[in-house]
């Protein structure tokens, strides 16, 4: 050995050992892992269930038909117009609420028509539907 020259396991180390750093980075990983689910779950609700299985409850269909005339025919029974308004308030107090169908002749004026949706609003129905027949 001479003075002057150097061993070679004396020489200086230029790399950065990675191993302790990853095993201090996955220690963290697993403690985040393991304490964010408690965090998150700490508060219990009670929520509430649902069926799946549709609703089997469907709403009757009432049709109210305008003569020529103008006369009103409640489900084929000819009504006066006095007692339209209390028997549409009896179907609007049903629950589910009925739809109703309005059949207006061709040659009845608008005005008896509009009469008649005026008093189905009236009395609180919301479903009106109109019936035609298609052009062929």
């Amino acid at each position: 050995m001479a003075f002057g020259t150097q061993d070679e396991s004396d020489d200086v180390m230029n790399e950065i050992n990675m191993t302790p750093l990853v095993d201090v980075m996955l220690v963290l990983l697993i403690i985040f892992i393991i304490t964010v689910p408690v965090m998150k779950n700490a508060i219990t609700v009670d929520l509430p269930r649902a069926s799946s299985e549709r609703e089997q409850v469907k709403p009757e269909t009432l049709r109210l038909s305008v003569r020529a005339d103008g006369g009103y025919f409640w489900n084929e029974n000819p009504v006066t117009d006095e007692a339209l308004p209390a028997l549409l308030q009896a179907e609007a107090a049903k629950n589910p609420q009925p739809d109703l169908h309005i059949r207006g002749d061709r040659a009845v004026r608008y005005e008896r028509v509009a009469q008649l949706m005026a008093a189905a609003q009236r009395a609180g129905l919301k479903k009106i539907g109109f019936i035609t027949e298609p052009t062929s």
